[in-house]
């Protein structure tokens, strides 16, 4: 039975050469980068599957209401905002004004990433009000809340190392509780793709 209080939220590129994995895509091309990420949108989109909760997948640029996931019939919008900071806080703005009560965001750069973490997240946040995956490359590949708290999306320099403190110190400044997941790698560069390489057979 689906869990209706739960929204697992989904960022997504529209997969288009030259438009994904740009960093990776300097190292091994375009083609072989968009492959990349193709194989990481359906690892994303199928542990996401797996979970009990209602799922949103949020594109950059187009709805493509037929395309290579559609098979998981999730439901579909737009991001909308000028940076990654204004596009998450609507997105959790959005969810919240639906109705939804713990709502969980990730990315699509995760190989590593399970439904197991997935599911840890929303019991996290029975007891706390934010819950996060730590990046190696210091920022975060998941966050979760249970109520808005706004300054987690604001003043960032996003894709930076710092973006993972400067988000646990807006946590303490707003007195607010969280719990940590496993620290994963987000693969962004080929250093990030040769370590996890082995998954991607």
């Amino acid at each position: 039975m689906i869990d209706e209080e739960d929204l697992l939220l989904i960022f997504a590129r529209n997969p288009v050469p030259g438009k994904v994995k740009t960093r990776l895509a300097r190292a091994i091309g375009a083609d072989k980068a968009l492959k990349v990420y193709l194989r990481l949108l359906e690892h994303s989109h199928k542990i996401a599957d797996e979970l009990e909760c209602s799922k949103r997948v949020c594109y950059t640029e187009s709805i493509d209401e037929f395309g290579l996931l559609d098979y998981f019939k999730f439901e579909k919008q737009l991001q909308e905002g000028d940076d990654l900071g204004d596009r998450m806080l609507n997105a959790f703005n959005t969810a919240f004004e639906d109705g939804f009560r713990r709502v969980v965001l990730i990315g699509s750069d995760c190989i590593e990433l399970n439904s197991d973490i997935l599911r840890d997240a929303f019991e996290g946040l029975i007891t706390h009000d934010c819950v996060l995956g730590p990046a190696t490359d210091g920022g975060y590949y998941l966050v979760g809340l249970n109520t808005m708290i706004t300054p987690l999306f604001e003043n960032k320099k996003w894709s930076t190392p710092d973006v993972l403190l400067d988000t646990l110190l807006d946590l303490q400044k707003a007195d607010k509780s969280y719990a940590m997941l496993p620290t994963l790698n987000d693969i962004d560069t080929p250093e990030d793709f040769e370590k996890v390489q082995g998954l991607f057979a």
